[in-house]
């Protein structure tokens, strides 16, 4: 009986210690869709449970033993800035930090911790304190986590309802830019990497680089609990202007380091920016830009994609309208204003609760962080609500106006002569925002999504576009500036009143290492000035190299000839350009733009035709075995097909696949002589089971990019 007594008296008075606490990341992780960053920390979403297991020195015992749970979080742990105290209880109350629906087990503990929607994203440490009596308490440490926004749960503000698109838009790390020219669509394939085991400590060491966090860290990191910031911030720091971020761009020909179109994926660039202690990767373009975009987004748990915009424009005074060159020669000429055409330019979308806009515009939102302009001193653009963007609702947050443009302008080429503007030779309101392109949910095909952005056009633009370009117009311009005479003049169609038509198509394949040969079609059509009878043109034609900014290079060809065009007469010509004359001239782009400016001697009025050819690059083809299995071997077969009519050097094949290979495998190739065929063979041991796909890019001297893909499902490791 004593000996009872003094084990009761013991039982008493010693205290509740933690052994050991197991975060349970494995089981977890699955339950959270992290699992593909790994296994052996605690990664979660906001608004869902997780679990932990507590190991005492003895049985929790909750009518005696007193346990509170703090997450701690921040440079400044406070409750104020996102730290949280709570209590643990049986029933989880609200959406609010708790710790719930506990069961014991012997000496072990199994508690269901919840992280509310308004908690901030990142690294939390847990740790538990236990009330020892006497106001005196003991903390133990319990381990880390790391919340991400939550697209799962309705109470999150990135909340997407369908579960395809969240495989699409989250789970799925790889996928297609697309560039090229808007008849010349090429589907880029591209390694976002999100799961990477590093990459979601590369994503929060970007936020931790930004001017706001180096400003005030403080309440910077407390403000990670809205999506909308968390948006700005990683615009404004994937381009370097301004601050240290992820990639410096370059738009030229002559790069020091790597070409923006030398690389495959995000993984890469975002491990050596990380690894060159946040100074600024060299090069990146649109396609890149939007890409690590799309990578970070998406391994912070918000819905993510890609989208081209073919033929976009950079405008910058607002007035909606961009003005292009051309001589008496068909010159394309400069400009020193700064605005511009892409023929392609890329850009993001995420999907956003937008509480702080009025109803009707959550959903998609624009987010761009090509620097082309600054948004609140930063180079920054959106997010911009899409649905805003398509009714001309400029005033809606943020930077809508500037993306409204680049889908919208209206674009005018003029006929220059004597360094004044002489004549208008198009007015084009329906040759910007072509071909807005995104990935097909659950295919490799391309989606064209242009009447998400904009209203479908006619020629001179259906009623529903031309209402919500005047209501921008108005917006932008002001009710005074919008209904100018000048605009009324661009918005007629007495350009069209010409008295003939003229074409240019192709007439031979687009491989490069050719003659060009282009077939000119004229017939004489009636026109108010001169109803019939014959005219005369003089034609005057000039081939240029295009860069992507719709900047040219000196004229690689010229021609010029005279036609009599008469009623019920169509004539060709054929035109051929020398492969001599743009061999050693071409762009990155590889396009080649062909314009002429025909004047008919009866009036003196002039008359524009254009066309733009995107040369063929190099064919790769890719083969691999049957079946693909973790950790068993998987045979690959590249082909490096040289239809150029020169060799190619300084070969370089760069493979990379998520999933397939840790990091990247570059092989370096001989000479590739013209008409020939390089072959390589190696084996890959896939590392993780699923959908994978294995990007090949291929450089050499002449051509910089020869991009292939293969789509390859990892069968899982069989029990041996």
């Amino acid at each position: 009986m004593a000996e009872d007594a003094e084990d009761s008296l013991k039982f008493a008075v010693a205290a509740l210690e933690l052994s050991s606490a197991d975060p349970q990341s494995p089981r977890n992780n699955k339950e959270h869709h992290t699992q593909e960053m790994g296994l052996k920390r605690l990664i979660v979403h906001c608004c869902q449970v997780f679990t932990i297991i507590l190991n005492f020195n003895w049985s929790f015992q909750p009518q005696m033993d007193n346990i509170t749970f703090m997450a701690e979080t921040g440079p400044e742990p406070t409750e104020l800035l996102g730290t949280a105290t709570f209590s643990l209880t049986q029933v989880q109350h609200g959406n609010v930090w708790s710790a719930s629906d506990f069961t014991i087990n012997l000496n072990s503990l199994r508690v269901s911790v919840f992280t509310p929607a308004n908690a901030v994203i990142g690294p939390y440490t847990l740790t538990i304190q236990i009330s020892q009596g006497q106001g005196h308490t003991v903390t133990y440490l319990v381990g880390t986590s790391i919340p991400l926004f939550n697209p799962w749960s309705a109470e999150d503000d990135v909340y997407l309802r369908s579960e395809i698109l969240l495989q699409e838009y989250v789970m799925m790390d790889y996928g297609f830019v697309y560039k090229g020219h808007k008849r010349f669509i090429t589907a880029w394939p591209w390694n976002y990497g999100q799961f990477e085991y590093d990459i979601v400590d590369i994503c929060l060491e970007i936020l931790n680089k930004s001017l706001y966090f180096l400003k005030n860290p403080s309440k910077e990191h407390s403000q990670r609990n809205d999506v909308v910031y968390v948006c700005r911030v990683v615009s404004a720091m994937i381009n370097s202007n301004h601050d240290n971020g992820v990639l410096q761009g370059s738009w030229g020909q002559d790069y020091s380091k790597v070409s923006p179109l030398e690389w495959n994926g995000s993984v890469a660039i975002l491990r050596r920016w990380s690894a060159q202690g946040g100074q600024p990767v060299q090069y990146g373009q649109c396609w890149v830009f939007a890409a690590l975009t799309c990578t970070v987004m998406r391994c912070l748990g918000v819905p993510t994609h890609v989208v081209s915009n073919f033929r976009s424009v950079h405008n910058t005074d607002g007035n909606l309208t961009i003005n292009t060159y051309s001589d008496r020669n068909a010159e394309m000429l400069p400009t020193q204003r700064p605005d511009k055409i892409w023929d392609f330019h890329i850009w993001n979308v995420c999907w956003v609760i937008r509480k702080d806009l009025p109803p009707g515009y959550n959903g998609w939102q624009v987010l761009d962080p090509t620097p082309q302009q600054t948004s609140s001193g930063l180079f920054c653009c959106g997010p911009a609500s899409v649905k805003a963007i398509r009714e001309g609702e400029l005033h809606l947050a943020y930077d809508t106006p500037f993306v409204y443009a680049e889908v919208n302008a209206d674009e005018v080429i003029w006929l220059l002569g004597d360094g004044q503007a002489q004549e208008i030779l198009a007015h084009n309101i329906s040759s910007i925002g072509k071909e807005i392109s995104t990935k097909t949910i659950g295919s490799d095909e391309r989606q064209n999504i242009t009447s998400s952005y904009r209203y479908p056009e006619a020629t001179w633009g259906s009623p529903e576009e031309r209402s919500v370009y005047m209501k921008a117009s108005r917006s932008m311009l002001g009710q005074t500036r919008a209904s100018l005479p000048f605009l009324d003049l661009l918005g007629s169609s007495d350009m069209e009143n010409q008295p003939a038509k003229l074409h240019l198509h192709l007439a031979r394949t687009r491989e490069r290492g050719q003659d060009l040969l282009l077939t000119l079609c004229a017939w004489r059509v009636p026109d108010g000035a001169h109803p019939q009878g014959p005219i005369r043109l003089v034609l005057r034609f000039c081939a240029q190299a295009l860069l992507h900014g719709r900047g040219t290079q000196e004229p690689l060809w010229r021609q010029e000839l005279c036609l009599n065009l008469d009623f019920g007469q169509e004539t060709q010509w054929l035109l051929l350009p020398p492969y001599n004359n743009y061999r050693n001239r071409l762009t990155d782009e590889k396009l080649i733009r062909v314009s002429g400016i025909a004047q008919v001697e009866e009036t003196g009025r002039s008359m524009l035709v254009l066309k733009d050819i995107s040369l063929e690059p190099p064919y790769l083809s890719i083969e691999v075995s049957k079946r693909a299995e973790v950790d068993k071997a998987l045979r690959v077969r590249i082909g490096l097909i040289n239809n150029q009519m020169e060799p190619l050097s300084s070969c370089i094949v760069v493979l990379e696949g998520s999933g397939l290979m840790h990091g990247q495998i570059s092989k370096s190739l001989e000479t590739l002589m013209a008409g020939h065929t390089l072959e390589i063979q190696l084996d890959l041991y896939p590392i993780k089971a699923g959908p994978r796909q294995l990007q090949v890019l291929s450089s050499s001297n002449k051509v910089k990019e020869i991009k292939g893909y293969r789509d390859i499902f990892v069968t899982a490791a069989r029990a041996s």
